[in-house]
């Protein structure tokens, strides 16, 4: 009988490596092929973790919050300040980093939140958006998507959908951007900003997001208020870019794509269904903390240490990837269990997403740029191009009938 293995004493797959970011599937290929489901990593330096890259296993894990509380707590006390992915992984007063009674109070306010939104809202915040974004650059006949559109697109609908007045949105999003530069301070000064934004809108209420989670029978205190908000306007808005950017990659360069959405034969809903099984913007993310050592397919996962869901490499887990997936949406790119992405969150994404890639596939003919390939930014958690160039003939701008708050 064999001995049951430590993730301990096994080598670590450095999750940060350009060389992981930019053929993540050949990696965990290897890793199936050396430890199976489980797969010890590093997520970044002496920060041991578990990899989970088997899907069936990753969805006993997601419903099994008892045993894999998403609470980081004990976990991070252990982790010195100045760690990369601290700040990512801390706990905070959110929906995301508890379990229990306090994640169910903070889900069901922020669910309530989400459904209030008016789908016919986002598509019109979405349109307003393209067509200024799209007119800033449409004259030049090439333009980077990343940093000119996706980005900057996704950040104004959702700060519109919030009710975030213009100027505390333009801070937001200068704060947002020096946290992705590892700015020291900007993540408290982002956070402050919201709390000026909470404490003034408590006597302008409104029909935003916002509004909603203030007055919501979970009766959050503002800080409460500013967690919520942070969660859905941060963690709720690159993985949006994302998708939009990789999918955008994704009918330029395959050939499933090629002549198809831009010429009509396939659905835009086609590309997005595609990027979330084989790109997904957010592929190791689900983070699970045993309260005890588990002992599952002969590995002891250790207490206390991130165990995290790999659901571009379980989306892609050979036992379940037999056959024709067009139109499959079993993907975990949403997670599962208790910490599923709410259905009201999913729809609104799908929306905003769809929706930006029409305009921008409708006003240009865009084509790659050889000279100027996509490259992949490192990094444990996302899927996410540093930069992506794409040329089309010059056009004249679009007429805005409303223009939008976009963060310049």
């Amino acid at each position: 009988m064999t001995s049951p293995l430590s993730m301990a004493s096994e080598p670590r797959w450095d999750l940060n490596t350009p060389k992981f970011a930019a053929d993540p599937h050949e990696a965990y290929r290897a890793m199936r092929e050396r430890h199976g489901p489980l797969v010890p990593v590093w997520l970044a330096p002496g920060v041991p973790a578990t990899l989970v890259i088997g899907y069936r296993h990753a969805v006993q894990i997601l419903a099994d919050d008892e045993h894999f509380p998403a609470d980081p707590r004990v976990w991070q006390r252990g982790v010195p300040e100045g760690c990369p992915v601290k700040p990512l992984l801390e706990h905070r007063d959110n929906a995301l980093r508890n379990a229990g009674e306090e994640h169910r109070r903070y889900r069901t306010s922020v669910v309530a939140a989400l459904d209030s939104v008016d789908r016919f809202a986002v598509e019109k915040a979405v349109d307003r958006a393209a067509e200024e974004l799209i007119n800033r650059f449409c004259g030049a006949g090439e333009a980077e998507l990343v940093g000119g559109y996706a980005l900057p697109l996704s950040f104004g609908v959702m700060c519109e959908l919030l009710g975030l007045p213009d100027v505390a949105a333009r801070k937001a999003w200068a704060e947002m951007a020096a946290i992705l530069d590892g700015v020291h301070g900007a993540g408290e000064r982002f956070a402050a900003g919201l709390y000026e934004v909470v404490r003034s809108k408590r006597a302008t209420l409104g029909e935003d997001m916002m509004s909603r989670l203030i007055t919501h029978p979970a009766g959050l205190t503002d800080e409460e208020v500013v967690a919520q908000t942070a969660l859905l306007l941060g963690p709720g808005t690159e993985p949006m870019a994302n998708l939009i950017t990789n999918a955008v990659r994704l009918v330029l360069v395959d050939d499933r794509f090629a002549g198809g959405v831009l010429g009509g034969a396939l659905e835009l809903g086609d590309a997005i269904d595609t990027v979330l099984f084989e790109d997904t913007p957010l592929p190791n993310f689900c983070m699970k903390y045993p309260r005890h050592p588990i002992l599952i397919e002969g590995v002891w996962l250790p207490a206390h240490q991130p165990v995290v869901i790999s659901m571009a490499a379980c989306n892609n887990d050979p036992a379940v990837t037999a056959g024709d997936r067009w139109g499959n949406r079993s993907h975990l790119s949403w997670g599962g269990g208790d910490h599923q992405c709410p259905a009201p969150a999913q729809t609104i994404a799908r929306i905003a997403i769809h929706r930006a890639l029409g305009q921008l596939f409708d006003a240009l003919e865009i084509q790659p740029v050889p000279e100027r390939p996509p490259v992949w930014r490192p990094g444990p958690f996302h899927r996410a191009l540093a930069a992506l160039w794409v040329r089309f003939p010059p056009s004249a701008p679009m007429n805005l009938a409303m223009p939008p708050q976009i963060a310049r």
